[in-house]
C-alpha cells in the first residue's frame, strides 16, 4: 500500500466517524448547543450526507488502481 492509498483511507475513515456520530445525535436526538444557540437536527443529516459522501468517495478512490 503506497502513501496516496493510506491518506485516503485514513481520510475516508475519518470522515465515516464523523458519519455516524452526526447519525448517533439523529437517534439519541440530544441537544447541542453551540455559542449559546441550539443546533438543529436537520443539520445532523446533511452532515451524516455530506461526510458519508465524502467517505464513499475517498473509499473508492483508493481502491482504484491507476495504470
Amino acid at each position: 500500500m503506497n502513501s496516496r492509498t493510506l491518506g485516503l483511507r485514513v481520510a475516508g475513515t475519518i470522515f465515516g466517524i464523523v458519519a455516524l456520530v452526526h447519525l448517533w445525535r439523529l437517534v439519541a436526538r440530544f441537544e447541542v448547543v453551540f455559542a449559546g444557540w441550539p443546533v438543529p437536527l436537520w443539520a445532523n443529516v446533511l452532515g451524516v450526507l455530506l461526510t458519508g459522501a465524502l467517505c464513499v468517495w475517498l473509499w473508492r478512490l483508493s481502491g482504484r488502481s491507476d495504470s
